[in-house]
């Protein structure tokens, strides 16, 4: 029997260490758990302090930062994908901004400069690589100029480091196959992948007590005597005196489970890049932008180097039709009639019909895109790309057709409004700010939920 029983545990134990290496091969931490299967066990009746919802960057950022100042606090994450960092994380540019766009005295700004530098500095000391490949705002026609100008002013006022004007002739000096008047160029942006960084927030938080569960869809939220509880769609909840929402894609839906308001909408817009093909990579060195155009509610077209060393190309930003539709093929019909039955979008349409016309037109036909492209490096042929991958961006919109462009905040009503703090919007850049945007969160959970008093 003690052979036998040997030979099993033997068994055993090879089959962990295979399981082991599925995870880490599917990008998931030895510490990412399913909630039939946690680390530290809680019965119905146990109660953390704070749950944190969404295992995106800023979720999982913002459990780290509170367990941080407050040690002895029971905090968990739920995520409802397999995996952290799913979906806007997953698919970002990986670009690491430095501030130079944003309103000079905003808190986009002040975050974006801040988070930045917090950003370098936690991959320094965890060994995450990124690399400083820097960026040029270029301008290629004279009518682009004084929006230039004005751009480097505000970048100056942002205190972004390093930043300065340059000539045509420095222009070919960085990037020696594009094509521009003037140009800022900005030393300190940077690339990095947020999907490592955002699971070595995890992997810390875990560390240092929290808890990870992914596979834990949030879909209600009630009172429970006097604490919250998180219902999942497998049926089970979970009790927390406090709960914190970070739910990008989903999160005005969330914030409506206790009583929010639906606005502001989150309508969810894809960004369809093309890819560089290899032996062309050597066309792009860092970051090439476009000088913004107030016409125009994004930004446009880019060249963004990536740390596994492709370039990516674009993205436009067309009307996605479902919160997570990657590719045009992906449908949800209610989303998509919850999208285009709003006033805002409406407006929007409204206001930006030529502009969102040459999206959809840009999106069908690769050549129109490579032709925006070449505005910046003409040797890029149709020959030279392939279409690549797409991310959906949670873009808040206001009634009257606005892109909400500032962070929001929100609770509920009554007492369980008052034990839930929704972060409404986050807006770009949130991956750059996230150690940042993570700070303020915390400040506002201390006092809304009086941590630490």
């Amino acid at each position: 029997m003690s052979s036998a029983l040997a030979v099993c545990v033997g068994r055993f134990r090879q089959l962990n260490v295979t399981l082991d290496a599925c995870w880490m091969r599917w990008g998931l931490t030895s510490g990412t758990r399913f909630l039939g299967q946690p680390r530290h066990s809680h019965t119905a009746t146990s109660v953390f302090d704070v749950l944190v919802v969404g295992g995106g960057i800023v979720g999982l950022a913002t459990a780290r930062e509170l367990i941080l100042r407050h040690r002895g606090l029971r905090v968990a994450v739920l995520e409802k994908e397999p995996t952290l960092a799913y979906h806007q994380t997953g698919h970002n540019s990986g670009v690491i901004h430095t501030g130079i766009y944003y309103t000079p005295g905003s808190l986009k700004a002040k975050l974006c400069v801040e988070g930045c530098a917090l950003m370098y500095q936690y991959c320094d000391r965890n060994n995450i690589p990124y690399k400083k490949c820097g960026k040029i705002i270029v301008a290629v026609e004279e009518d682009e100029l004084p929006r230039l100008e004005a751009l480097y002013e505000r970048g100056m006022k942002n205190q972004v480091k390093g930043m300065r004007m340059i000539e045509a002739d420095e222009i070919k000096q960085i990037e020696p196959f594009c094509k521009g008047l003037r140009a800022i160029h900005s030393p300190e942006t940077g690339i990095v992948d947020y999907g490592k960084v955002a699971k070595s927030f995890a992997e810390t938080f875990e560390e240092m007590g929290g808890e990870v569960h992914t596979n834990a869809e949030v879909v209600d939220f009630s009172l429970d005597k006097d604490v919250v509880a998180v219902h999942l769609k497998e049926g089970n909840s979970v009790l927390s005196r406090n709960v914190v929402t970070c739910a990008g894609l989903y999160s005005d839906q969330i914030a409506g489970k206790s009583g929010c308001g639906r606005e502001p909408r989150i309508v969810p817009f894809r960004g369809e890049y093309l890819l560089l093909k290899k032996e062309k990579e050597h066309l792009v060195r860092g970051n090439i932008y476009p000088v913004p155009d107030p016409q125009f509610p994004f930004l446009g077209v880019h060249f963004t180097p990536r740390i596994d060393g492709g370039v990516w190309l674009g993205p436009n930003a067309v009307l996605g039709f479902a919160r997570e539709g990657y590719k045009f093929s992906n449908v949800n019909a209610k989303e998509l009639f919850d999208a285009l039955t709003y006033r805002g979008l409406r407006k929007l349409g409204v206001k930006h019909w030529r502009f969102g016309f040459g999206e959809f037109f840009r999106s069908a036909y690769v050549k129109a895109q490579v032709g925006q492209l070449q505005r910046y490096v003409p040797d890029v042929t149709l020959d030279d790309v392939i279409r690549g991958p797409a991310g959906v961006r949670a873009q808040a919109l206001d009634a009257d057709g606005n892109l909400v462009d500032d962070f929001v905040f929100d609770g509920g009503t009554g007492e369980l409004g008052s034990r839930l703090l929704h972060v409404r919007n986050a807006p770009s850049p949130g991956a750059t700010s996230s150690l940042a945007i993570a700070m303020l969160i915390v400040d506002k959970a201390e006092e809304r939920f009086s941590i630490g008093n």
